[in-house]
């Protein structure tokens, strides 16, 4: 409680003419003043005192508060970071499965677009060998027979195969076999089967040819009958002197025999002679049918004119079998050919290279 004395209110502005407390001499403060100013200081004091001891008290509060607050939030951070740290760690544990199984599958993709090429590539030279042996035996099948019959029936299989195909890389191979299909088609050759097929009869009837100089059968038989009919006739009139008589003079006339023979070495020749001049004729026309079998045109022409020749010599020119065997051999000798059986390298030098994968 002030202890201050009360002035009017009309006093307060005299109050405020008075002199400053300073200006006042010492002398006239008194000690009862000084405690009312220690005092009033010690309650300043303590007042000021209560005030920060608040102020403090608050402060202390809130940081107690805060420091709560911020306790329990760096708990839920760290919680909330353990959280992201497991989520992290399990979504790299994911991502390493993914980019396992990521990896695993294309090692699988391409092992097997290895496989499908592998399989693809295996199949083209597969085709490739394939037609590429058939091709040769056709080839070697042609000629042997002469005959270009295989080789086309090959070449147009192997066509229709690449075709089916459908590969681009075959595409050369498919052009050469076209190219090598029109070659053959424009080249002539001889028709070897027929050829063969007439040295055949050549060569049987080559036992059948007659010698120039052998003796005729049907002259020989047609005198003999007509000379026994008259013998039987004249066998109830005349004598056994007459018979005899008829005999000797049949007998001589068989020992004389008389004939045109053009060649003198026809004339010459005996009847063993014969047989190996038939046997050696037989041997030249096979000899021509070996020639002609193993494309030997040039000897396979020698034996053949070497047989007409012998047959022009040795055999009876007005013989009917003569004859044939004489037109037989100018056919074969106008149908022999020297054209080979045209070969297919181009379409084998495309085999080659796309055997090679080039």
């Amino acid at each position: 409680m002030s202890t201050e004395p009360d002035f009017p209110a009309n006093a307060k502005p005299a109050m405020a003419a008075l002199p400053a407390p300073a200006a006042l001499p010492v002398a006239q403060i008194t000690p009862q003043r000084w405690l009312w100013l220690v005092a009033l200081l010690a309650l300043a004091g303590l007042a000021g005192s209560l005030l920060v001891w608040q102020k403090l008290n608050g402060m202390q509060q809130q940081l107690a508060r805060q420091s709560a607050d911020t306790g329990v939030q760096a708990g839920e951070a760290r919680t909330m970071s353990k959280q992201a740290q497991d989520l992290a760690m399990e979504t790299a544990a994911k991502l390493s499965v993914t980019e396992a199984r990521l990896a695993e599958v294309s090692l699988q993709r391409s092992q097997l677009e290895d496989l499908m090429q592998s399989l693809s590539r295996s199949r083209d030279e597969n085709l490739v060998v394939d037609i590429d042996s058939s091709l040769r035996l056709a080839q070697q099948q042609a000629q042997l027979t002469g005959s270009v019959e295989p080789l086309l029936a090959a070449l147009k299989s192997a066509d229709l195969r690449v075709t089916r195909a459908a590969q681009p890389r075959l595409t050369p191979l498919q052009r050469a076999i076209v190219r090598d299909v029109a070659r053959i088609k424009a080249t002539a050759l001889s028709d070897t089967p027929a050829l063969l097929i007439k040295l055949d009869e050549l060569v049987t009837l080559a036992d059948e040819l007659p010698i120039a100089n052998a003796v005729g059968s049907a002259s020989a038989a047609g005198p003999k009958g007509a000379d026994s009919v008259k013998r039987k006739a004249d066998e109830s009139v005349l004598s056994w002197w007459s018979r005899l008589g008829l005999q000797v003079r049949e007998e001589l006339r068989s020992l004389v025999r008389v004939s045109r023979i053009e060649d003198p070495d026809a004339a010459l020749l005996n009847p063993e002679q014969s047989f190996f001049l038939r046997e050696n004729l037989k041997l030249r026309l096979l000899n021509a049918r070996l020639g002609l079998l193993s494309r030997q045109i040039e000897s396979a022409r020698g034996d053949l004119g070497t047989a007409a020749l012998a047959i022009g010599h040795y055999f009876d020119a007005g013989s009917r079998k003569t004859q044939t065997a004489q037109a037989l051999l100018l056919q074969v000798q106008g149908q022999m050919r020297t054209l080979e059986v045209p070969r297919i390298d181009e379409t084998l030098a495309a085999l080659s290279t796309a055997a090679g994968g080039r």
